[in-house]
Parts: C-alpha cells; structure tokens; sequence
C-alpha cells in the first residue's frame, strides 16, 4: 500500500545501516547496483547516496555506478563540501531525463554549500532545525525558532544568487528520535510546518524528513512480533501530510499509510506530543509494552 502523492527517496544505499556499510568497505559494486534496481523496482523516486566519511572520490564513483543501473535522479547525502561537489561533477542529467540531482542539505552551518550551484545545477533541501547566533550554533526549541530559520535560508539563498522557486525549494524541518523526544522535537516539527503550509507566500514548496530518524533506537517490533516502528512512523505520516509534507527519506520495504483516528499508533503519537517530558518517552515505551492489536491489516502483519 501507497500514499498518493507521497515521494519516496530511497534510504539504502546509506552507510549508516550496517549492511551497507560492509558492502562499501568491501567496495562491492554489484551489490550497491543491486540495491539501487531494487528501491528503483519499488517506486522510489530517487536514490539516496550517503557515503559516511568516505573520500569524495567514492562518492563519485557510488554515483556512477548506480547510474548505470537506474534512471532515478540521485540524492547526493552529505555534509561534507568537497563530497558534495565530488558527487554534483559525477552525476550525469541526462541519465535521469534531464532530472537535477538533489543535494541533502544546506543548513545554517553549511552556507559554503550555496556555491556549488555554480559548478552544477542542483535541487536543494534546506534543514532549518538549527540556526546560528553569532557563530554559536542553536537547536530550534520552538515552531517559531524553525520557522525563522526557514526564511533566512531562504533569503541568504536570494543573496548569493542562488534560483531559489517555490516548485523545486524542499524544507526539512529535521526530526530526531522519539525515543529521546524530552523537549517536544514533534510539536516543533508538525508546528513550524503548519505555520509554512497556511502561508501563501510558501505555496507549492515541498516538505522532506528523513522518516527513519523518528525510530531510531528502538526496536522493530513488540515482544509478540508486531511490527511498530512502521505504526509510528505512519502515525507521523498522518498528521504531516496534511500540513504539507510531500516527500521522505525512507525505506522500500515499509508500508507506509494513513492511520484511522483511534489507531494504537496514532493515539500513542498523540499523546507523546500532549504530555511533553519524559512522559512523552514513557509513553512511548508503554505503547511497546502494550498487547493492543493493531487496526491496520499490512501493518499487523508487517507486509
């Protein structure tokens, strides 16, 4: 099952997940083709390479190799410079329709980033989860906070000349895990979206997480094999596509859907962000604890 409208930009070829991991220290190339076919075969609608503190030469040549198996335009993952620019003079446009690659991401803290548009053009997605006060970098605490640091990327990108359109601007507005959500990181997040989604001036502009940052550290599944960090991260789906969010950084093999209001998942999401705290992670934790069956048939059974 699918979300209509939803892009997927494929996560596996991510040096953060083990597996892939050895296959880049075994520099086994076939495997990466393989899964680049594989999330390409699934729908995903672009691939995402993040080589981890690997040289920008492998990164150039990741993204070579993965464009001789697939069409999909490349998420060129890092926030290294010389990697980022290593990977923009790799790709090749006209092996993905003319597509740009996309660049994930361009933060406060990563301005140099704005001028490799001038070696190669690039689709940019803008992280505004922190912000910088006279060289000091600040966490965003609040949907305001976020907020703010959403234009001024926005206006630092009009000044260094930077083509900056409503159809091809991507804000992210940086999720971490519930598992250590004590300062209310989702009411942040879900927050600062709505504020851009009912601006006008914000119209048409797309909206990326990485989904799998929301689970991290926990587990995959209850004690009785129930699937539930793919409950949670539809329950977030829920409640952010209707405030704008479009596209994720996620994996092929979940199912991805629109939770019923009184879903186990969707309840325990709701609540996490009510309580606030440590209550929010408890409650977290209890939801893992709990033997409620789940109302959604592919997520009860983990297809």
């Amino acid at each position: 099952m699918t979300i209509q409208g939803l892009k997927i930009i494929g996560e596996s070829i991510n040096d953060s997940i083990p597996s892939t991991s050895l296959l880049f220290r075994a520099g086994d190339m076939e495997a990466i083709k393989a899964l680049a076919r594989a999330q390409d075969a699934a729908g995903a609608t672009h691939i995402d390479i993040n080589i981890g503190n690997r040289p920008p030469e492998f990164m150039a040549l990741v993204i070579r190799e993965v464009q001789s198996v697939t069409n999909r335009p490349i998420s060129i993952d890092t926030p290294d410079h010389d990697t980022a620019l290593a990977g923009l003079l790799a790709y090749d446009p006209s092996k993905a329709w003319g597509a740009m690659p996309i660049l994930n991401s361009i933060t406060p803290l990563r301005l140099e980033m704005y001028e490799l548009y001038s070696h190669v053009p690039f689709v940019p997605i803008f992280i505004f989860s922190e912000r910088c006060e006279g060289g000091v970098p600040r966490h965003n605490r609040t949907p305001e906070e976020s907020v703010e640091t959403a234009r001024e990327l926005i206006r630092m990108a009009a000044e260094s000349r930077f083509p900056v359109g409503n159809d091809t601007l991507i804000l992210d507005p940086g999720i971490g895990s519930i598992a250590s959500d004590s300062e209310g990181m989702l009411n942040r997040v879900l927050g600062a979206m709505e504020i851009l989604h009912a601006d006008p001036e914000f119209q048409g502009v797309h909206f990326s997480v990485g989904l799998s940052n929301l689970t991290h550290m926990l587990p995959t599944r209850k004690a009785d094999g129930t699937p539930v960090r793919s409950a949670l991260e539809c329950a977030f789906l829920t409640r952010a596509i209707p405030q704008g969010l479009n596209m994720i950084v996620g994996s092929i093999k979940r199912q991805y859907e629109i939770l019923p209001e009184g879903h186990p998942a969707l309840v325990c999401l709701d609540d996490a962000r009510r309580l606030g705290g440590y209550e929010a992670i408890e409650r977290i934790m209890e939801f893992y604890r709990s033997d409620e069956p789940f109302d959604s048939p592919s997520l009860a059974q983990g297809r």
